[in-house]
């Protein structure tokens, strides 16, 4: 028995850039533990497994899996098979815009996909949760410590470390120039100390982009055993959390691009739409390009 799957690189216009995803399209009869292995098998981040939905007027249900366990959400899963579906039906000749809605965990998540070319789509998905406050950070001397740098390179404007989660939590480390965000590396005896060792303790670590520049921020997210990811969808959806905690924007419809992974030669850049009502996030966006890398078979049950 073969099942077809397709590589996409997320978060970037062209391949070999942004972050790597698997999708095996039909993953029927597969079981959590056959998952599980073939995620492994892929070794990259996430591995997207496609089943049909459970609500009929859904496009598809998603079981995200990384090497070492199952999330109830991820970013640029979302978007990489959001970007690939749509990227199918236009292959069969319904046209080049699409909407639809695809099942997680976390919610019921609300994408639109235009396509570009045969192998190209920029989607974009509403997040089923808005950002919320995830406990306390560690201090900036833990923080620091844990990432080789010293604590007068932490903080900016109002920003202080926090953490945030739409789906899985982050803390998210403020920096105040690109040379501490270029020189941050995991200090693995420092690290529970700082970020807590319970789950997955990632540290999203970011900076104001250049003046002039066409990024709002940049961005690194460091976790040992993955080491460091060259794009976290994820990360950015919580972000929309840390911007309305220090710097909130007025009323209204706002964007912001998030540049990460040139530290690692994996360029990405994921959008963040966010608007503002009444003072209060009323609902947020994440977006990017995706472009079909590869395709193939596994030969598995």
């Amino acid at each position: 028995m073969s099942r077809l799957y397709v590589i996409l690189d997320v978060f970037a216009d062209r391949p070999l850039a942004g972050n790597p995803l698997a999708v095996v399209l039909d993953a029927q009869g597969l079981d959590a533990e056959g998952m599980q292995a073939i995620a492994r098998e892929f070794h990259l981040s996430e591995t997207v497994f496609l089943l049909p939905a459970e609500d009929e007027s859904r496009k598809a249900r998603l079981r995200i899996f990384t090497p070492e366990q199952e999330l109830p959400f991820a970013g640029h899963p979302t978007v990489g098979t959001a970007a690939l579906l749509g990227l199918m039906d236009a292959s069969a000749g319904k046209g080049r815009l699409h909407g639809f809605e695809l099942e997680e965990p976390v919610g019921a998540l609300a994408c639109d996909v235009e396509v570009l070319d045969r192998r190209r789509a920029f989607a974009s998905f509403g997040l089923a949760r808005l950002p919320q406050p995830a406990g306390e950070a560690g201090s900036p001397a833990a923080i620091a410590a844990a990432l080789g740098l010293g604590e007068d390179d932490i903080g900016f404007d109002r920003h202080a470390p926090s953490r945030f989660e739409a789906g899985n939590p982050f803390t998210f480390v403020p920096l105040n120039s690109r040379d501490a965000l270029a020189r941050a590396a995991i200090r693995h005896e420092a690290w529970d100390a700082a970020f807590g060792g319970a789950g997955r303790p990632s540290a999203y670590l970011y900076i104001r982009g250049e003046p002039g520049g066409d990024l709002a921020f940049r961005a690194r997210m460091l976790r040992p055993g993955l080491g460091e990811d060259p794009a976290t969808g994820s990360a950015v959806a919580a972000f929309a959390g840390v911007l309305m905690a220090f710097e909130p924007p007025a009323d209204g419809a706002h964007a912001f691009r998030v540049g990460q992974g040139d530290e690692i030669g994996r360029p990405s850049a994921i959008e963040l739409g966010i608007k503002v009502r009444g003072g209060a996030l009323a609902s947020a966006t994440i977006g990017g390009f995706a472009v079909v890398a590869a395709e193939g078979s596994l030969f598995v049950k």
